[in-house]
C-alpha cells in the first residue's frame, strides 16, 4: 500500500509540473482530499483500522467525482464570461469606429457647407 501511494504521489507531482491546473482538476483534487479525510474519519468510527482505509478510498473517490463536477461547472461559467467579455469588447470597438466615421462625415459636410458659402 505504501509503495502504491508513493508511486501515485510521485506521478502526481511530476504530472502537476507540466501545466497549470484547470478549475475541474482543482475541484477534483480538493474534493478528493476532503472526501478522503471525511471518509477516513467516518470509517475509523465504525469498525477500526480496515474501515478507515476503506472509508478514505470511498470518500476520496466520491469527493473527487463531486469536486470534478463542481469544478467543471465553474470552468464552463468562466468560459461563458470570457466569451461575453470578448463580445462586449468587440461591440465597444465597433461603436468607437462608427463614432469616428460619423465625426468624419460631419467634418466633411461642414467643409462643403463652408466652401458653398465662400462662393457667395
Amino acid at each position: 500500500m505504501k509503495r502504491l501511494l508513493s508511486i501515485v504521489s510521485l506521478a502526481a507531482l511530476l504530472g502537476g509540473c507540466a501545466a497549470p491546473l484547470t478549475a475541474r482538476e482543482k475541484g477534483a483534487l480538493g474534493g478528493g482530499a476532503l472526501g478522503a479525510g471525511a471518509g477516513a474519519l467516518i470509517g475509523s468510527q465504525l469498525d477500526g483500522r480496515h474501515s478507515t482505509a476503506k472509508g478514505a478510498l470511498i470518500g476520496g473517490a466520491l469527493g473527487a467525482l463531486g469536486g470534478g463536477l463542481v469544478g467543471d461547472q465553474m470552468e464552463g461559467q468562466t468560459q461563458r464570461q470570457n466569451t461575453q467579455a470578448y463580445e462586449v469588447e468587440e461591440q465597444r470597438r465597433e461603436i468607437e469606429r462608427q463614432r469616428r466615421e460619423l465625426e468624419e462625415l460631419r467634418r466633411d459636410r461642414s467643409d462643403r457647407d463652408d466652401r458653398r458659402y465662400d462662393r457667395y
